[in-house]
């Protein structure tokens, strides 16, 4: 069988440096440990993150190396969502050091292309900065995703839900129906409107996400902290939804590889 894929941790050493070459591509599953709600768990951004990204894995074509999965970024920013029990949170200034320091490790072994994937909307800001400075530093291809973006068809689920259900709504509620069942609250799923969906109902243009955004805290959107109508959810919708976000996963990945590293500008010191 042809392996398309590795976890970074489970290689020696040795074995990890006989897999880099020209082609050889980190991805950086990124996520957060934070208040979902009362019907799904503090792991929900993990669990999805990761159960995408294994479902792209799985569909690469072969390459002349595999693609190596770094450790997830468990834990990183979610001050909007702090005043939750559960959220973890760090600051700024500790997340970008470790997103730099780790990044400086991957171009230590050789390894010039590196994915960041990312489940959690509030990474993005971090993840433009610290991408940014490892291309600075390391003459590194940083490729930044945030799986969010990537649309799902339309039908597949109201226009307002895709897009005022950021948080525990339709959209992660079913996924992660499909990907850990025995993990949702069923019964305590529910209809969040959000502040932004009301607004907009309203005619107002300005809300909390779009070319132009206010800063907002979880409870400002809903009280409950999750914004969304999680009764719309199944797990056949959930298994859509993966296969969806994974295919369009896949594209980037393949790009990644076969992207010219020669059309970069070399930044030579001395």
């Amino acid at each position: 069988m042809i392996e398309r894929w590795k976890s970074w941790s489970s290689l020696t050493s040795i074995e990890l440096g006989q897999l880099v070459n020209d082609d050889s591509v980190a991805v950086l599953p990124m996520a957060a440990i934070e208040q979902h709600g009362a019907h799904l768990p503090l792991s929900t951004d993990v669990d999805i993150t990761e159960g995408i990204l294994h479902a792209a894995l799985e569909k690469l074509s072969p390459g002349s190396g595999p693609v190596l999965q770094l450790p997830t970024m468990t834990v990183a920013l979610s001050p909007e969502h702090n005043r939750f029990p559960g959220t973890l949170s760090l600051t700024p200034e500790v997340a970008m050091s470790w997103i730099e320091s780790l990044g400086e490790s991957v171009a230590r072994t050789g390894i010039r292309r590196l994915v960041m994937f990312n489940g959690h909307g509030g990474n993005r800001a971090l993840m433009d900065m610290a991408a940014l400075r490892l291309r600075e530093l390391h003459e590194l291809l940083v490729v930044k995703v945030t799986y969010p973006r990537f649309t799902p068809p339309t039908g597949w689920l109201p226009e307002e839900e895709l897009r005022f259900g950021l948080h525990g709504g339709a959209v992660e509620t079913a996924m992660m129906l499909h990907l850990h069942p025995e993990q949702v609250r069923v019964e305590a799923m529910s209809n969040a409107p959000s502040l932004g969906l009301r607004r907009h109902q309203a005619g107002q243009s300005l809300g909390p996400e779009g070319p132009a955004g206010f800063a907002w805290m979880a409870e400002d959107l809903n009280s409950e902290g999750v914004t969304g109508d999680a009764t719309l959810a199944n797990a056949a919708l959930g298994e859509r939804l993966v296969r969806h976000f994974a295919e369009r996963t896949v594209e980037v990945l393949q790009q990644t590889r076969e992207f010219d590293l020669a059309s970069l500008a070399l930044h030579r010191k001395g």
